[in-house]
């Protein structure tokens, strides 16, 4: 008798779940580990943490950069090129840019709007990295950006340039993060435009020369509603998956049809305004090359069918903003 309650002990623990052995095996070894069927989310390596930063966000960074040094080098190239301050405003640029793709990684990922996602996936939402390291790496940036802003406050002397920086950041912060983020009430694209648009551009050019001309705020119009078009394409790809979170973006509000139709104006109103420059700009008229990449973007954005064709066109458009930046900026300049 004592032998059969031994052996009938063995048979239970074989197959008791999470053991190695019997039909268990291969399994996780650990009380209550990963149920079967379950992939095991893969942490987040040196390719996942660049992709989290969203590079093809940068141009709309880089963009108005070279805009606002364009015109201040048009408008006093006798004292020379602020190439230092040039730079410093490349890198607040890109280093807020960067920070802010962290920042609502974090903030959609840990309140869920990033469950349902059909683009790529995220690092918070996806379990591939935690939110604290998610948001540690955000803050670097922001401290980043805030190191070569101040800096350029120091070497211009307007030290009121502080309390636009500081507004910058917690604009950027409160897009997504915060328990009101105005980036779930249909604002987004008002913020693009102000500070990837006029801020960026005119604020480039401001801590050159100490002044912001005419044909500088029309090229930060035109590069801001660039910058918007961008934010517009993306909304409407993600309408479906924003309305079960309860994120209420533009494209969430109008549509996806007129989502369409406004990502369309946006997108071809800075060519209106490219008229304006080259009556002034003989080199201008070689901007409008940017609509080889323009208008395909736009036919794909009114015909698309799936998420696949709109990431597409996100891609499209941010080379467009890139382009038409850099080309406008060279027929500024020279």
């Amino acid at each position: 008798m004592p032998e059969a309650k031994k052996k009938k002990n063995t048979t239970v623990n074989a197959a008791r779940p999470g053991t190695n052995s019997g039909k268990n095996a291969g399994r996780s070894g650990r009380p209550g580990g990963r149920p079967p069927g379950v992939a095991q989310v893969k942490k987040a390596g040196a390719a996942e943490w660049i992709g989290g930063a969203r590079l093809r966000t940068l141009p709309l960074a880089i963009a108005p950069v070279a805009l606002g040094t364009a015109t201040a080098y048009q408008f006093d190239n006798d004292e020379g090129w602020h190439w230092v301050r040039a730079l410093l405003c490349l890198a607040v640029a890109l280093a807020l840019q960067v920070a802010v793709n962290y920042a609502n990684d974090y903030s959609d990922g840990v309140r869920g709007t990033d469950k349902n996602r059909v683009g790529p996936s995220r690092l918070t939402g996806s379990g591939a990295a935690s939110p604290r390291a998610v948001l540690t790496v955000s803050l670097v940036f922001f401290g980043l950006a805030a190191l070569a802003g101040i800096t350029l406050v120091v070497l211009t002397g307007y030290w009121w340039l502080l309390a636009v920086g500081a507004v910058c950041i917690v604009a950027a912060w409160f897009y997504t993060g915060g328990k009101k983020p105005y980036g779930y009430n249909a604002l987004g694209e008002v913020a693009v435009f102000v500070f990837f648009g006029l801020v960026a551009t005119a604020g480039t050019m401001f801590v050159q020369v100490g002044t912001v001309s005419f044909e500088c705020w029309l090229a930060a119009v035109a590069i801001g509603l660039i910058s918007v078009a961008v934010l517009v394409i993306n909304n409407t790809r993600d309408i479906q998956q924003d309305t079960l979170a309860g994120k209420r973006t533009l494209s969430v509000i109008i549509g996806d049809r007129a989502s369409r139709i406004l990502f369309t104006v946006l997108l071809l109103a800075p060519f209106v305004i490219l008229g304006v420059f080259t009556l002034e700009f003989a080199n201008a008229a070689y901007v409008y090359g940017a609509l080889l990449i323009a208008i395909p973007a736009v036919i794909i954005a009114l015909t698309a069918k799936t998420a696949k064709e709109l990431i597409l066109v996100l891609q499209l458009t941010s080379l467009t903003g890139l382009v038409y930046g850099l080309a406008l900026g060279w027929a500024i300049a020279f």
